[in-house]
């Protein structure tokens, strides 16, 4: 190939195939041009490849040969295990959120979070921004993450919004769901006094949102289990002015936890009113 040739390329456009000289036209699109030498019988010299010399209109692309229009296909990437560790930072710091080792108020930095992981800041940034589309943090420029500082009205009122949602939902299913379906929940229900038993914030708060999603899950709405896994999951950062200093101590766990038996064993029998009640008193103490 020529020298001036070589110099014209341009990084992202298809390689042509061998024989095909890649020239840049009058207009500047760069077509592939048929060399003079070993040009085939009545194929005028002057007309790009791919182009019916006759007719002046596209003719059809050889087999395996690249058209002028044809979009490049990228190089896949091997992305599989950046994801896995960007979501494994992900939940470690859910964790620390829920736990209050990250501080509400406090700016932290990707790269100092990074060192602290052992891994780069690119997966803790990523991260980060989860977290500030979920509310959890906000962007702080040239500077980081804060954690949002979150008061008792808030937090009052993910409370009401959830009970707006799940209250309902639940007396719904509580008179269509056969009982058999609410027994298969009785495993996740044992998992949330597990949980509590052991006094763990962060173990009791996952265990929490998983029994309340596969109740409403029940329901067949995707969307409204969403939202309100949403909800409950930012009901339960930590606030920054606590009513107790150690926030929700072990005895409301464990009482948590057992109201999720107890509504299990209401939704079992049928009891409508009972389950009413039991999650009345769930949503007012979760406030």
């Amino acid at each position: 190939m020529k020298q001036g040739a070589q110099s014209s390329a341009v990084t992202g456009i298809p390689s042509v195939s061998p024989g095909l000289e890649a020239r840049a036209g009058a207009d500047g699109t760069g077509a592939a041009r048929v060399p003079s030498q070993g040009r085939p019988p009545g194929v005028d010299a002057g007309v790009p490849s791919g182009v019916d010399a006759g007719r002046g209109v596209p003719a059809p692309a050889a087999r395996g040969e690249h058209t002028h229009s044809e979009t490049p296909i990228p190089r896949p990437r091997a992305v599989v295990q950046r994801a896995s560790v960007r979501g494994q930072i992900l939940d470690a710091l859910r964790t620390a959120l829920v736990t209050g080792e990250l501080t509400p108020g406090a700016v932290y930095s990707a790269p100092a979070l990074g060192e602290r992981f052992g891994v780069s800041a690119t997966p803790v940034r990523e991260a980060m921004q989860q977290l500030a589309l979920e509310g959890a943090v906000e962007v702080v420029p040239n500077r980081g993450f804060r954690v949002v500082e979150r008061g008792a009205r808030e937090l009052a009122e993910l409370v009401e919004v959830r009970a707006l949602i799940e209250v309902p939902v639940m007396l719904r299913l509580a008179r269509t769901v056969a009982a058999e379906r609410w027994a298969e929940l009785r495993p996740l229900a044992e998992a949330t006094v597990r949980a509590a038993s052991t006094g763990c914030r962060a173990t009791y708060a996952e265990t929490d949102r998983t029994f309340h999603r596969a109740v409403l899950s029940l329901c067949g709405n995707e969307q409204l289990v969403q939202i309100a896994d949403d909800l409950h999951r930012r009901a339960q950062w930590p606030l920054v002015r606590p009513a107790r200093p150690s926030g929700r101590g072990h005895a409301d766990l464990v009482a948590d936890a057992a109201e999720h038996t107890a509504l299990l064993d209401a939704l079992i029998a049928g009891d409508v009113d009972v389950v009413r009640a039991l999650v009345g008193e769930h949503f007012a103490g979760a406030s």
